[in-house]
């Protein structure tokens, strides 16, 4: 997606460690017409697939998620990172590591928002090693849903979370694919 390439270019910033930082657009302030057009674009890709739900994880799919899931006219769900008082009900319930925080989490979703009749699509903000989309894929095996795609808005290609993916079998769309990264410059793959 040229529009959201020229916007990484524009107003990201690559930090050492392979961090790239788009808060200012897409994960911290939200541009909403950019959303509004990756949303656009993840309908455009997938509105043949009989979507019943669009899942992530919280926080920063939630935003990119919601405006998709306007072309849609699904719900959203999100798993929550955090065991909370006001879950109750029965949990599905997987281990993620956060690359960007390098920390180990359980997320969980109540079992009444997802079944074995959905058709979901996963949405998130960006996918390096694919480990918090495992463990969506984790979720959606346990309530025995199906998962029709993978919407990912920045794929950094580098890391093999989407060749894995793809490799085994999922339709997954990243509307940019970042290629390489130094402490201060990006290649997008073409």
């Amino acid at each position: 997606m040229e529009l959201l390439k020229q916007r990484i270019l524009q107003d990201g910033t690559v930090r050492p460690g392979n961090i790239l930082k788009v808060d200012s657009f897409i994960n911290h302030q939200i541009d909403v017409a950019l959303l509004n057009e990756i949303g656009k674009e993840f309908y455009r890709h997938f509105k043949e697939k009989k979507i019943t739900r669009i899942i992530t994880i919280e926080a920063s799919g939630i935003g990119i998620a919601c405006i998709a899931a306007q072309y849609f006219n699904v719900p959203v769900v999100f798993a929550k990172k955090a065991k909370s008082k006001n879950l109750d009900g029965d949990l599905y319930q997987t281990v993620v590591t956060s690359y960007t925080h390098g920390t180990d989490y359980t997320v969980v979703l109540e079992k009444k928002f997802l079944g074995k009749e959905d058709r979901i699509l996963i949405i998130d903000d960006f996918l390096a090693t694919g480990k918090a989309q495992m463990g969506l894929l984790d979720i959606a095996k346990q309530a025995g849903a199906t998962v029709a795609g993978i919407g990912i808005v920045i794929e950094k290609g580098f890391q093999g979370g989407g060749d894995h993916l793809r490799e085994i079998g999922y339709d997954l769309q990243s509307l940019a694919i970042v290629d390489s990264m130094s402490d201060n410059d990006l290649t997008f793959r073409d």
